[in-house]
């Protein structure tokens, strides 16, 4: 038996949100911690796995608030790393009136880019049942050789993987060296949750069934995730696919942390269920769920602090009914 249910590497970071004006006009941004990996492990705690991050923020006051978060929410800190020298990574989210988002970083460099691969808590990593991961940690050599060791060493030890790309392009030097450790990352996952663009993006298919068969030409995933924004999502499983609609509120504030959210529900349940036997009406109900948590996120300020409950995602789907 493993003592974590899933552990994850990545960026760990403060994303600077828009939240109105000053009387001068000008924009004020709230700083919320973020990051793609932790805001999966913090909706995984919420649904009661035991979870824990490795990565590294700046010995500085965003990176100590960022310690204090993961710990308030119950996310393991013992191979969070605090660097003297590098600045915790800003990212200044500045919303359209969609929901949508566009992405500037401040990471040149950024303390999650100088993790290293001697600094990885091995024995944690053995002892998990699920190790989840991204590309932020791939795009730079040093952290890239440790998020490499990490999954490794995980699926040598009986992990699933589970893989998002969480495309950012400007953190790349080039798109086809982003591709490049996205393959890599599908030839080692389990689970892939990837968007409609990123599908696209690296198959060159408009059709998302197409794109996902030509992923599969090459790397057999057994899971694969497509989540389609206002059309919903898809679970592409052994020979066919379900659909799950949907769930779109009017009172949508942003979208930051909803891929994350369903991320997460997807994790949570094949971690109850399996991988190995799942059923239509189970991949069905799988989606659903995590569709209707991935939209009560897009109405709140932010993610990792604010995840909803299980049985927030349940009444929100009662009240659907």
């Amino acid at each position: 038996m493993k003592n974590y249910d899933v552990v994850a590497i990545g960026e760990l970071l403060i994303d600077f949100t828009q939240n109105g004006l000053s009387e001068q006009g000008n924009g004020l941004f709230e700083a919320n911690p973020g990051g793609a990996p932790c805001n999966v492990l913090s909706m995984l705690n919420n649904l009661g796995k035991k979870t824990s991050f490795i990565g590294k923020v700046g010995k500085d006051q965003f990176g100590l608030t960022l310690k204090k978060s993961l710990e308030e929410l119950g996310i393991g800190t013992e191979n969070l790393m605090l660097d003297e020298d590098v600045h915790t990574t800003l990212a200044l989210v500045h919303t359209f009136e969609d929901g949508d988002r566009d992405f500037s970083f401040y990471r040149n460099p950024g303390a999650d880019m100088m993790l290293r691969s001697d600094e990885l808590n091995e024995d944690l990593i053995k002892d998990t049942r699920l190790f989840h991961f991204g590309t932020l940690s791939m795009t730079h050599e040093g952290v890239r050789e440790a998020t490499i060791k990490a999954v490794t060493l995980a699926k040598e030890s009986g992990a699933l993987i589970s893989f998002d790309p969480n495309l950012r392009e400007p953190l790349w030097d080039t798109l086809e060296h982003a591709k490049k450790e996205v393959r890599w990352g599908l030839e080692k996952c389990d689970i892939l949750k990837i968007s409609d663009n990123e599908i696209q993006w690296l198959t060159g298919k408009e059709d998302f069934t197409e794109g996902v068969a030509e992923i599969r030409r090459e790397f057999p995933i057994p899971l694969i995730l497509v989540s389609m924004g206002k059309d919903g999502s898809r679970a592409y499983y052994k020979n066919g696919y379900v659909q799950a609609s949907p769930f779109l509120q009017k009172n949508t504030i942003e979208t930051t942390g909803a891929g994350d959210t369903f991320c997460a529900c997807i994790i949570n349940y094949v971690l109850e269920h399996g991988l190995t036997e799942l059923t239509d009406t189970q991949l069905l109900e799988m989606l659903t769920f995590a569709n209707a948590a991935a939209s009560l996120i897009t109405t709140r300020k932010g993610a990792l602090r604010v995840m909803p409950s299980r049985q927030e995602v349940l009444d929100y789907l009662a009240a659907q009914a």
